[in-house]
């Protein structure tokens, strides 16, 4: 495993196993400058979004061309109040239009909204086969919504985006995705800087001359999710790629596991009906 290696999903579209996640960073420099550092460090995921409001700064990075679109994994995400079916297809049109792209390679529903997700789904499928997007999946659903999702889905979700780290091992929702095909992807995998002080965690990175945040993607990495953390700091963007050149043993991935709070730093869908 290497920062060039790749998933292939459920409809065999190629993804990258590690990427730049750019949720709140600023639009304007600081999300510029973040994109253009990740790429020149290897980065070949991007993943944006809608109500993130840096999607035009995302895009004017990738059209400087410093790696070839067909080599860039770009995601982005249909928002909560552009659900429907109409609308979806509105929203991604102007995704696309801030972007300055001709098609994402992945559009996620960042939100299970109760009343519109099936028809949100629908009209994804629709923009699917007009070739607007590679592939489809949902953000920030559990189960339950899946579950929904299923049972009038023509197409089966690729990618379900998620909090994942080992404060909050979502282990039954990883299982529920394997079973089904649908690619796990970890966002906020560094718990928003909130547990790099874990003397667990500090200890297992001391044990392979890593740091905390390199040792969290690692083990995101090695439960077989791709990884999407965030910095706006290019020493950090670097270090972040830094991970695959060692592998957690056995033990040290048992000690890690058992971090788990079913702690929430960022979205909880958890009371989503």
């Amino acid at each position: 495993m290497d920062i060039d290696s790749t998933i292939t999903l459920n409809n065999g579209v190629e993804m990258p196993r590690f990427g730049l996640g750019v949720w709140q960073a600023k639009a304007g420099s600081e999300v510029r400058d973040s994109v253009r550092w990740a790429l020149e460090a290897g980065y070949r995921l991007i993943d944006t979004a809608r109500v993130y409001d840096n999607e035009e700064d995302v895009g004017r990075i990738l059209r400087e061309g410093s790696a070839p679109r067909e080599q860039v994994f770009v995601t982005t995400k249909l928002w909560n109040g552009d659900q429907g079916y109409a609308s979806t297809s509105k929203a991604l049109d102007a995704s696309l239009r801030r972007l300055g792209l001709e098609y994402v390679d992945l559009y996620l529903m960042h939100w299970p909204v109760e009343g519109k997700r099936l028809e949100s789904w629908r009209a994804m499928e629709k923009l699917l086969a007009a070739g607007k997007t590679r592939a489809i999946g949902v953000s920030n659903f559990l189960e339950r919504h899946l579950d929904e999702l299923l049972g009038s889905a023509e197409v089966m979700p690729a990618v379900n985006q998620v909090e994942f780290s080992p404060f909050l091992y979502q282990r039954d929702l990883l299982e529920f995705c394997r079973e089904r095909g649908i690619q796990l992807e970890a966002y906020s995998p560094l718990t928003r800087g909130r547990r790099l002080d874990d003397a667990t965690l500090v200890a297992v990175a001391a044990r392979y001359g890593k740091s905390p945040a390199q040792v969290l993607i690692r083990w995101a990495l090695q439960h077989d999710l791709v990884v999407i953390p965030k910095s706006v700091t290019r020493e950090r963007v670097r270090a972040n790629a830094d991970v695959f050149d060692f592998t957690l043993g056995r033990d040290d991935m048992d000690a890690l596991d058992a971090l788990d709070e079913s702690r929430h730093f960022a979205w909880d869908p958890t009371e989503a009906p």
